[in-house]
């Protein structure tokens, strides 16, 4: 049997633009832009790699509902560096908020944020 991993999770924004402009902001790499008619297959990959964003656009009313609310309010995505500082700074020079000030936990340095569209994430300084 072949190997299985998870390549993609799509995450619901508003438009395609405003999404690509915030994650290449935050450093990650646009890894495709293809039309396919009425929708585009948009996605991006964390500067270090692994799981790629679909960066889906919300069409249908419950789907603009769905919009920031994926996690049903709670941290819901995970990103991981070996430099929070910098990272942070990037973030939030993209338009990242974050909730709190980073907090030293057993498993590394962390804290909360939101992209522009309203998504918890936890930005992770693995402990060594």
């Amino acid at each position: 049997m072949g190997s299985t991993r998870l390549g993609a999770i799509a995450l619901i924004v508003p438009e395609y633009e405003s999404a690509i402009r915030f994650f290449t902001a935050a450093g990650f790499t646009l890894t495709a832009d293809l039309d396919q008619g009425r929708k585009r297959w948009v996605t991006v990959e964390p500067p270090g790699g692994g799981c790629r964003l679909v960066l889906a656009r919300a069409d249908t009313p419950d789907q603009k509902a769905a919009i920031g609310a994926q996690g049903a309010g709670r941290v819901w995505l995970f990103l991981e560096t070996d430099d929070f500082a910098a990272t942070a700074a990037r973030l939030t020079a993209a338009g990242a908020i974050f909730e709190e000030s980073p907090r030293h936990e057993p498993y590394g340095i962390v804290a909360i944020w939101r992209d522009p569209f309203g998504n918890r994430w936890d930005l992770i300084q693995p402990a060594p």
